[in-house]
């Protein structure tokens, strides 16, 4: 959290001093420190976010619907986390169909997804179009679709070249988002890439002949709108959440803690942000918890973030002088250094200091190199309350 609070002051200091035409010489060179500054702030801000390199920007594209879903119901306005058992891992990703063929076969191309991430859930997402008015469906009220993972038959003992995955009754006169589980295919496409041959859908009657693919239509190709296309939804996890558990009711949120703390309705502007908190009388105040807006605009992220546009990050300021009251959130070790402190017992030892002691993770919804749209959570990220330690 120090290490956040660090990075964003060191871009707002640098975003400040840019240069303008009528510098003189003599700046160029604090000016280049500046600009140097900022480079080693946005590196070691994209390691906190686990990238080496920002994403390409394609231009504005519009993420899958089921994506913005699912990023608003695990996080709030701020993009804080509501709660952190909501989400299977800590990364959802969606992928669309590269073969963009009118028949029912998908392939998808995971190249993005680390090695090291734990395969939790794969998902076909498939959108069942409105039957054709026909007579054919007087006697058939369902129909069973199956989910077939395409195989190497010169690897595989499989001499049909295809392993059922999922197979479930759909209703003929249904239209849709169709759901099936696809676990396994992807969890051996990711031990050996070159075993992503693609998927089959086969659609038979409840008396296992093939149906007329005219009729039960799933929508796919070039003649439905994106909105629509096949779609392959990845739960994982790369193993970066917080070893520390996270209050799980929302409306702690905003009461972790007693000390009091500056209000904020919005993005705060930069001077906002800079204001001295000391009291009036010179006096330091005592430890609390202060806004710290995180803007991914001023940074140069929004071009490939999707939400939110920034957060707040909080951070903590203020004094922990003797004595220590509980609203302080006091840990015993600081109440002793206090005492030690203001009897001064012991040279060299200073109050404690005042820290966040609650954390929250945030999440991300952004397009990733392959205009892949990613839901990510990231744990330690805002400060739910401040206390001395």
């Amino acid at each position: 959290m120090l290490t956040l609070a660090l990075i964003f002051a060191a871009l707002v200091c640098t975003v400040a001093a840019r240069p303008s035409l009528n510098y003189l010489e003599s700046h160029f060179t604090a000016e280049n420190e500046s600009e140097e500054v900022r480079s080693a702030a946005i590196k070691r801000l994209l390691e906190v976010f686990g990238m080496e390199d920002p994403p390409a920007i394609h231009g504005h594209k519009q993420p899958p619907q089921y994506m913005l879903d699912l990023y608003n119901t695990v996080a709030d306005v701020d993009g804080v986390t509501k709660d952190p058992y909501l989400l299977e891992g800590n990364t959802v990703r969606s992928f669309f169909d590269r073969l963009r063929s009118e028949q029912v076969e998908f392939r998808f191309n995971l190249s993005t997804v680390a090695r090291t991430e734990k395969i939790l859930t794969a998902e076909l997402h498939l959108f069942k179009l409105r039957p054709q008015a026909t007579s054919t469906f007087n006697r058939h009220h369902f129909c069973q679709v199956s989910v077939y993972q395409v195989l190497d038959t010169s690897k595989s003992n499989n001499t049909l070249g295809k392993k059922l995955l999922s197979s479930r009754l759909i209703p003929v006169h249904s239209t849709g988002w169709e759901v099936f589980t696809i676990t396994q295919a992807v969890r051996s496409w990711m031990v050996d890439e070159g075993n992503n041959l693609g998927l089959h859908v086969v659609v038979q009657t409840l008396g296992g002949s093939r149906m007329d693919l005219k009729l039960i239509r799933f929508a796919s190709g070039r003649n439905h709108h994106q909105s629509k296309q096949p779609m392959l939804v990845l739960f994982t996890d790369d193993g970066r959440r917080s070893s520390a558990p996270e209050i799980t009711d929302p409306n702690d949120f905003a009461a972790t803690s007693s000390l009091p703390h500056a209000p904020m309705s919005g993005p705060p502007s930069r001077s906002a942000r800079s204001l001295d908190y000391s009291d009036e009388d010179g006096t330091s105040m005592p430890c609390q918890r202060l806004p710290l807006y995180v803007d991914f605009e001023e940074i140069g992220w929004s071009g490939w973030i999707v939400s939110p546009r920034g957060y707040n990050a909080y951070h903590c300021k203020g004094s922990c002088s003797f004595p220590l009251g509980q609203n302080m959130r006091p840990t015993n070790h600081a109440t002793v250094q206090s005492i030690i402190n203001a009897l001064k017992l012991i040279k060299g030892i200073e109050t404690p200091c005042c820290v966040p002691d609650k954390l929250f993770s945030i999440n991300l919804l952004y397009f990733d190199d392959d205009e892949n749209v990613v839901l990510k959570q990231y744990s330690d990220m805002v400060a739910g309350s401040c206390g001395c330690h």
